[in-house]
C-alpha cells in the first residue's frame, strides 16, 4: 500500500528546527477559550506517525492505512515509522522531524500516531515551539492517540488545543470502538454527546462540569515538576493504566497530590486498569482500596471503570473539551459546539 501523500513508500520530508518562543497559553485555558479540533469528514489529511514505540512490521502500518482510507480520509505516512532504535521507532531525531513534517504541513487536519509504548517524553523539547507555532497562527490540527501519548495531548493542552484520546491507529478497531470514534472525531451531531458507563463504580456522588485532561496515569506523574505538567485546575481528570502493580498507582495518585496537581480539580473519571497485579512479596494493595481512599481525599465527583485505556471497546474523548460528570449517574457529558 502506498501513501496518499509525502513521498516513497511510507516517505516523509525533514524540516529544521523552528526558531519560536515556547510560550504556554494559561491566559487561554483560564479563559476557556478552548479551540475545537477540525471535524474529521471525507477528505480530511491525516498523518501517521510513530513517536514511541517500535513497530513489529508494516502489517500496523497497513491496517491504519486500510482504517483511515474506510473513514474517507487521505493518508499520509511518516518517513521513519518502520525504524528501530533501541526501544523506540527510530532516533529521536528520525521521530521528532516525522511529528515537525506533519506539523509543518498545512495540509493535514489531523496527526494519529501508530502505537504507543516510551518515548515521546523525550521529544517535547524540540516539539513544543512547533505546537506553538501552529496554535498562534490559528490552526486547529487534532492529534489523536492514548498511553504513552498523553505527554503530546499535555503540549497540545498547554497550546489551548483539542485533542482526542482514542484507539492508535495501528488497532484493530471493534464496532463499538469505531462508533464511538466515529462520533467524536466526525462531530457530525452539534450540541452535547452523553456517554454512560453502566458498569464503573460510583466512588463520589455529584455533578460538576470541567475540562477533560490527563490520560495515562504513569505519563501523567511523568510530567509532574515540568515545563509540560498536566493542569487539572477546573479539569474533569480521566485516569488510565496497564501493567503497573498497584502499590505503583498508588505512589503515582500520591505523588500528584503531593506535588499540587489536583486542586482545584472538578472531578475525576477513572478508566480501566489492565493487568495491573494487586500482590507483591509484602501483602496485598487492591485497586478498590486505593481508589477509595482516593476518592475520601479528593471528595469530588468521582466514578471508577469507565470504558476507556488499554482495553478493545473504548470511548474516544477529546481532551480540552467541556463535559459533565454526574458520577451517580455513571454519565459523562461532552459538549460541543454547534
Amino acid at each position: 500500500a502506498k501513501a496518499d501523500g509525502w513521498c516513497g513508500e511510507y516517505g516523509g520530508r525533514e524540516v529544521s528546527g523552528l526558531d519560536v518562543g515556547v510560550g504556554r497559553s494559561e491566559a487561554l485555558m483560564r479563559s476557556g477559550a478552548l479551540r475545537e479540533s477540525p471535524r474529521l469528514v471525507a477528505g480530511s489529511h491525516v498523518a501517521l506517525v510513530a513517536p514511541s514505540g517500535p513497530l513489529k512490521s508494516s502489517a500496523g502500518v497497513d491496517r491504519a492505512m486500510a482504517t483511515a482510507r474506510l473513514l474517507g480520509w487521505r493518508v499520509s505516512v511518516g518517513r521513519h515509522v518502520l525504524s528501530k532504535w533501541d526501544c523506540f521507532a527510530g532516533s529521536d531525531e528520525e521521530r521528532l522531524g516525522d511529528l515537525k513534517a506533519a506539523l509543518l504541513d498545512e495540509s493535514v487536519d489531523a496527526i494519529w500516531c501508530l502505537r504507543g509504548g516510551y518515548g515521546s517524553m523525550r521529544l517535547l523539547p524540540g516539539l513544543v515551539a512547533a505546537v506553538e507555532h501552529m496554535a498562534q497562527r490559528g490552526r486547529t490540527q487534532a492529534l489523536i492517540g492514548y498511553s504513552d501519548v498523553t505527554v503530546l495531548h499535555a503540549v497540545w493542552q498547554r497550546a489551548g488545543l483539542v485533542s482526542y484520546h482514542g484507539p492508535t491507529a495501528r488497532a484493530a478497531l471493534t464496532d463499538w470502538s469505531m462508533s464511538h470514534f466515529q462520533e467524536a472525531v466526525r462531530g457530525e451531531r452539534p450540541g452535547s454527546v452523553e456517554l454512560v458507563a453502566p458498569e464503573a463504580v460510583c466512588l463520589n456522588g455529584g455533578r460538576r462540569v470541567g475540562w477533560l485532561a490527563g490520560g495515562n496515569l504513569a505519563m501523567v506523574a511523568s510530567l509532574a515538576g515540568t515545563p509540560w505538567a498536566v493542569d487539572f485546575r477546573g479539569a474533569i481528570a480521566i485516569l488510565e493504566d496497564v501493567g503497573e502493580a498497584t502499590y505503583r498507582l498508588d505512589r503515582m495518585l500520591a505523588q500528584l497530590r503531593l506535588s499540587g496537581a489536583f486542586e482545584g480539580c472538578a472531578g475525576v473519571v477513572f478508566g480501566d486498569f489492565t493487568d495491573c497485579p494487586p500482590k507483591t512479596s509484602d501483602g496485598e494493595r487492591p485497586l478498590n482500596h486505593i481508589l477509595e481512599e482516593f476518592a475520601a481525599d479528593m471528595g469530588v465527583p468521582m466514578i471508577a471503570g469507565a470504558p476507556f485505556g488499554h482495553i478493545d471497546d473504548q470511548w474516544t474523548l477529546p481532551l480540552g473539551a467541556l463535559a459533565t460528570l454526574v458520577a451517580d449517574e455513571r454519565r459523562l457529558t461532552v459538549h460541543r459546539s454547534a
